[in-house]
């Protein structure tokens, strides 16, 4: 898992020891992510399948796409497709992909970059592999996050933020038997790149076999830990967890997680994808790529999408990155 590293963990800026009156956070829930298919047929894990909406809340929705190592000509994407009233954060781990919006945003992201769309009014866009990509195959993996706009958003204007790997605040613990890329939010007073309408916390964090994490946790966010690969615990309670799996955590003000002292082979380290916010506590309305408050916005969004007020597919594709910099 390539993502976004360091050669050395020890020259970062370390986590707080956390003091004895800590609260880490138990695990209330876990579960299993079903895999299924997206798009043109690539292969996804539905992480928060089988959890209660007021427990994901800001969130909505979470695949896990690959880890897949594709033959030539097998790599696959999605058709364009509308969406409204929320937020697409995607994070590539490894591979390359594109994307590209009606209202003009898009680019190529590769290991460790995040494409953060903001959809609000609604917009059209498509995800597909580049060409080359296709001609060669390769490994692709990576992860896309639905965050839930409040209804006062929900019909903002558009938004598309390119974020690259090297962006993201990198931490690591005392130990450094770990490296901690904050990609939103803050931890422990570092702060990443990605702008949020709603308060919210994401954290990729990869725990070296035998080493423990003590995360700092703001207390009024839920705390949910998806596990990207490997074999640990987590929670106060110690729970243990493998590739594919959901903890949703209890209240505290902190989380902590081990990363099992034998790993397999093809999965060396523990990688964790971790997300809290701050809930909304409003109705939520949804139906394919659409997240509104009642039945009667849905209503109203397919209708504006069948009219074509979400916009037009653009006629011509947006010249790719080399995933060094930002899109011309």
């Amino acid at each position: 898992m390539p993502a976004i590293t360091v050669d050395n963990v020890l020259v970062l800026p370390r986590l707080p020891r956390l003091d004895e009156s800590t609260t880490f956070r138990p695990v209330r829930r876990l579960t299993t992510a079903p895999s299924g298919f997206e798009g043109e047929g690539f292969p996804v894990r539905r992480a928060f399948a089988g959890v209660p909406t007021s427990e994901l809340d800001p969130f909505i929705h979470l695949d896990q796409m690959g880890e897949v190592d594709y033959a030539p000509g097998e790599p696959k994407g999605t058709s364009w497709h509308p969406h409204r009233g929320f937020e697409t954060v995607t994070y590539i781990i490894d591979g390359i992909f594109d994307h590209q919006d009606s209202h003009g945003g898009g680019g190529t992201i590769t290991d460790g970059d995040t494409q953060w769309m903001t959809a609000g009014s609604g917009l059209l866009h498509i995800e597909a592999p580049p060409e080359h990509l296709v001609v060669s195959g390769g490994l692709f993996h990576g992860t896309q996050l639905w965050v839930n706009l409040p209804k006062a958003a929900k019909m903002s204007p558009p938004r598309y933020q390119d974020i690259r790997g090297r962006q993201a605040a990198l931490l690591t613990t005392a130990d450094g038997g770990a490296l901690i890329r904050v990609i939103a939010g803050e931890i422990a007073g570092h702060r990443g790149p990605g702008s949020t309408h709603t308060p919210i916390t994401i954290t990729h964090v990869t725990v070296e076999p035998g080493a423990q994490v003590d995360l700092p946790w703001r207390p009024d966010f839920n705390a949910l830990v998806y596990v990207l690969g490997g074999r640990g615990t987590v929670g106060a309670n110690g729970r243990g967890v493998r590739t594919g799996q959901l903890a949703v955590h209890g209240p505290g003000d902190a989380l902590r997680f081990r990363a099992n002292a034998r790993q397999d082979s093809n999965t060396p380290t523990l990688d964790l994808y971790i997300m809290g916010g701050q809930p909304i506590r409003e109705p939520v309305a949804q139906y394919g790529p659409f997240v509104m408050n009642t039945r009667d916005e849905l209503i109203q969004a397919f209708e504006d999408f069948q009219a074509g007020r979400l916009g037009v597919i653009p006629t011509k594709r947006l010249p790719h990155t080399d995933g060094q910099g930002e899109r011309p």
